[in-house]
């Protein structure tokens, strides 16, 4: 086979021919098409491939094309004989190089779309102080705020959610934060000493002038004894009753003992109460004798003695509140100033009762009564510890003692007639052990002794809270 020549007319070294794939077809000119393209196709780009161009167009001599990494270039005229092999790709037509597929991410685990967290406001105690305005703007001192915070349900463990230790640093806070309300005058710096003490010795006068009503007519109806007739004795008793009420009235008015809120039904609890406490005795002794026969016995010596204690109970009551608002501004936590303050009830509890009987025996001394007061001691705890819850604005469980005291000495005298019935036997029998065992007082010392007991495990909480004492 004759060698060819170049451009230059020197001779070209004739390439050996290999073998034809047999599944490579073959063009019109005889020579191999990869992938069954058309002469002239473009270098395929893949590695390992062999380029060729089978048109017209011939290499510049020692030029290379460049292909891929291992694929060689040649170049030859259209009429030259077959030269080397192609290299073929995949049996599909050849298309321009694409994007390598992408390898799609591994589905992970989904998870939970979490709700992103509310944030409170940056400043908690602002939205606080617009909640209670009203009570912040009212407020003389942080005490009375804290009361009134505690009045609502605050307590130190949601105080620390405003950021503050307890309710009275809360408190504190509050009042310093709240401009005073336009149009009223600042609050008094400190009521002069003389001014206090002139208060002290009013409702102290007004406390005195009960007793001493009741006092002017026992001895008025001791000295004129015998003297006027049953008329005269009878307007005497209701004048000095009238005088004493009137007394009483305005003692209630005024003082440690002035309730602010009212007293609702508890005047009329008490009135039936002081009777059964001067009647009762005559009463039950009749019924369980099998009376009544006739008009019973009165006994005013627990009338005297009750109203002459009204004094020592105003003093008690001043006591024991002057001395839980120091307690309440030396606290700084609402477990501490409960703890302090039980003992200071209890302690005026016990002063009262000190100063009660003393003067109890006294009545009874100088109007011949005989045998212990306990009954009356009884109910003076029990007008005591209502009157006291009432004037730090809590009347409520007052009225409901003295209620269940009058229903249960109402109870006494209507089971013992009840018991005369055929078939009812029965229900006088508590009745008539209670009397054998402590004669005709024991029921109504029974009655106020049980409803004193439970108005002062009731008090003992309820004027523990700060909340008590915000306007007393």
């Amino acid at each position: 086979m004759p060698a060819e020549t170049g451009e230059t007319g020197e001779p070209v070294a004739a390439r050996p021919e290999a073998p034809a794939p047999a599944d490579a077809p073959a063009g019109p000119s005889g020579e191999l098409v990869a992938g069954g393209t058309a002469p002239g196709a473009a270098e395929s780009g893949v590695p390992g491939a062999v380029a060729s161009a089978g048109t017209d167009r011939t290499a510049a001599p020692g030029a290379a094309t460049p292909t891929a990494p291992g694929a060689a270039a040649s170049a030859a005229p259209a009429s030259a004989a077959p030269t080397a092999p192609r290299a073929t790709t995949a049996n599909h037509p050849t298309e321009p190089p694409s994007r390598p597929a992408e390898i799609p991410a591994r589905p992970g685990r989904r998870r939970p779309a979490v709700a992103p967290a509310r944030r409170g406001p940056a400043d908690p105690v602002k939205s606080l102080m617009h909640h209670h305005r009203d009570l912040c703007e009212r407020a003389v001192s942080p005490l009375e705020i804290a009361a009134g915070l505690e009045a609502h349900g605050l307590t130190d463990r949601t105080a620390a959610r405003y950021r503050h230790r307890d309710v009275f640093a809360l408190a504190e806070e509050l009042y310093a934060r709240t401009p005073a309300r336009p149009g009223e005058p600042p609050p008094p710096v400190g009521a002069a000493p003389h001014s206090d003490s002139e208060a002290r010795a009013g409702w102290t006068l007004l406390a005195l002038l009960p007793g001493a009503a009741c006092l002017a007519t026992a001895g008025l109806l001791r000295v004129t004894e015998g003297v006027l007739g049953g008329g005269a004795r009878f307007a005497v008793i209701v004048t000095g009753a009238l005088l004493a009420c009137l007394a009483l009235r305005l003692c209630l008015r005024r003082g440690p003992l002035r309730a602010p809120e009212g007293a609702g039904r508890a005047g009329m609890y008490a009135c039936w109460l002081l009777s059964f406490a001067v009647y009762g005795d005559g009463l039950v002794a009749q019924v369980v004798s099998g009376g009544p026969d006739g008009p019973w016995g009165a006994d005013p010596a627990p009338l005297l003695g009750l109203t002459a204690a009204v004094a020592p109970a105003a003093w008690c009551a001043h006591l024991f509140t002057v001395r839980a608002h120091r307690k309440l501004t030396g606290s700084r936590a609402l477990e501490e100033f409960g703890a302090g303050v039980r003992p200071l009830l209890l302690a005026a509890v016990v002063l009262f009762v000190c100063a009660l009987l003393p003067l109890l025996f006294l009545a009874g001394l100088g109007l011949g009564s005989t045998g212990l007061p306990i009954a009356a001691a009884a109910l003076g705890v029990l007008f005591f510890l209502a009157r006291l819850l009432a004037a730090h604005g809590l009347p409520e469980p007052g009225t409901v003692a003295l209620a269940a005291a009058c229903a249960m000495e109402a109870a006494a005298p209507a089971l013992l007639l009840a018991g005369r019935l055929p078939g009812l036997e029965p229900l006088a029998r508590p009745v008539h052990a209670l009397v054998a065992a402590g004669g005709p007082g024991a029921v109504p010392a029974l009655a106020c002794g049980a409803a004193a007991l439970g108005l002062l495990l009731h008090a003992s909480a309820a004027l523990s809270r700060a909340s008590a004492h915000a306007r007393a």
